[in-house]
């Protein structure tokens, strides 16, 4: 490699260097907003456990009410599942962009997440609505 060239690339890495020294910031932003959606996560498979747990040990034995039940646990571990994987997508993307320092709205990330959440609500709103003490 030549000196001209060699001098080169390490300007080049040294500008590269600066810019994510510049963007700390918005690479921690990224990572808040990343573990954000984890606690989520931790929330919602939460919620579908308690409803489930919390079917069985009150002693309410209706074969539609549990399989309710037993939906609405599993569904939202597959939605907490769903959401990580989107999570994850949406970090390594911005973490990109802001290496590049291009940006783009995950309006699409958030409108499926918002979706399937008021999917879940209507279930746990359903479930509660069909269980007669």
């Amino acid at each position: 490699m030549s000196t001209k060239s060699k001098r080169e690339h390490e300007q080049k890495e040294s500008i590269k260097e600066k810019n994510q020294l510049k963007y700390a910031q918005q690479h921690l932003a990224n990572e808040r907003t990343y573990l954000a959606w984890i606690r989520t996560v931790v929330s919602i498979i939460g919620v579908g456990f308690l409803t489930t747990s919390l079917h069985f040990t009150i002693g309410v034995r209706n074969e539609m009410i549990d399989m309710i039940s037993i939906v609405l646990g599993l569904f939202a571990c597959v939605l907490g599942i769903g959401i990580v994987l989107l999570a994850t997508q949406n970090y390594v993307r911005k973490k990109r962009e802001i290496i590049e320092e291009t940006f783009s709205p995950s309006n699409v990330q958030v409108t499926i997440v918002s979706t399937l959440i008021i999917i879940l609500v209507f279930m746990v709103i359903i479930y509660f609505l069909s269980i007669k003490y």
